[in-house]
């Protein structure tokens, strides 16, 4: 969540924030995507560049950053009425939306369509969010949803298997008749259980790859660390094995589509960049210091929603920063002008 602010500032200095068609989000990419479009129409573009990034949503999303969130989401999901998910609902609508739903995002012609990504446990098949409609290919699409953005945002957010699943419940008159959808039947079309976006999708690709040609990637997802004495119980060894398939798949999708980007005559351009990123791959000679042994530290920082001190914060925003501007002038905007320094210089990677 915070490393990809820190590559919206820079695309925001470069000019490619206002160019956005598309911000197709999975996980903790996804609160960020949430408060960005919410605020969209408040940014103040002026000459392509938002005057107000800071104040509508670097500001928030750090405050956010600041609070622990999962620790009393769980506790208050035990001991309380409602779900772990609710209380994280709760959550987002307090620091980040205050009841604003899918109806406040921007239309096609005021802004980029974003598109929040749900994993459908039922399904087994992504479950978007959006403005003009959600959706599931195999249970059916629901026009112009009111759904509470906060809702959507903890569902794409629903780490597995501490904050999952979210539970979406539906009055199924409201969903298209589609005899193309063989799912379209109770409970599938009342019930929608939901994971993270990431467990479907890590990189959010799906939405965007089919429809436009110039993709760009950020990656703050995580990855499966080396364990020495792997446990031999049925249910961490079970958990150890699913790591493993989750972790495969993740790195089969990247590989892909790297390849496709190095393909002179695929029909995709644009770049990847990711918090395990070595910013010395891109071969550009004056692109910011980050040390590998250091960014490598900020990649293993937890993904949970746990307060996150100040200096950590601003660490892994410049982070994101450098790696997004490296990637951006080899690979899509060779002549934009090299930074001075980190947005944050006082707390360098």
């Amino acid at each position: 969540m915070v490393f990809h602010l820190g590559a919206l500032i820079r695309l925001n200095e470069v000019g490619l924030l206002s160019k956005l068609k598309r911000v197709s989000s999975v996980s903790g990419g996804s609160i960020v995507a949430g408060v960005l479009g919410l605020r969209w129409k408040e940014l103040d573009f002026q000459d392509g560049i938002a005057l107000r990034l800071s104040e509508k949503l670097i500001n928030p999303i750090r405050r956010l950053a600041g609070k622990t969130i999962d620790a009393e989401a769980i506790f208050g999901g035990i001991f309380l009425p409602g779900t772990i998910n609710d209380k994280v609902v709760d959550s987002y609508n307090e620091y980040l939306f205050q009841g604003a739903t899918l109806e406040n995002l921007p239309s096609d012609d005021e802004g980029p369509r974003f598109v929040i990504n749900a994993t459908n446990v039922q399904s087994g098949a992504l479950w978007r969010f959006s403005k003009p409609f959600m959706a599931d290919y195999l249970v059916g699409m629901v026009p112009n949803p009111k759904v509470e953005l906060a809702v959507a945002v903890a569902a794409s957010s629903a780490f597995p298997p501490v904050l999952s699943p979210a539970t979406l419940r539906l009055d199924p008159g409201l969903i298209i008749p589609d005899a193309g959808c063989p799912l379209q039947r109770e409970p599938f079309t009342s019930e929608i259980v939901l994971s993270d976006g990431g467990v479907y999708d890590n990189l959010g690709l799906e939405t965007a790859w089919k429809r436009y040609k110039t993709v760009l990637v950020s990656d703050g997802g995580g990855k499966l660390q080396p364990e020495e004495e792997p446990k031999h119980d049925w249910a961490r060894h079970s958990f150890r094995v699913l790591g493993i398939i989750d972790n495969q798949v993740r790195s089969l999708r990247k590989r892909q589509l790297i390849e496709a980007f190095k393909r002179e005559n695929d029909e995709h351009d644009g770049t990847y960049w990711g918090i395990r990123t070595h910013i010395a791959d891109y071969q550009l000679g004056d692109a910011l210091p980050c040390p590998p042994e250091r960014t490598e530290q900020l990649a293993r920082t937890p993904t949970r929603l746990k307060r996150m001190d100040t200096v950590l914060q601003e660490r892994l925003i410049n982070w994101g920063y450098a790696v997004c501007d490296a990637a951006i002038r080899k690979h899509v905007h060779p002549n934009a002008a090299a930074p001075n320094n980190f947005p944050f210089p006082a707390s360098p990677v």
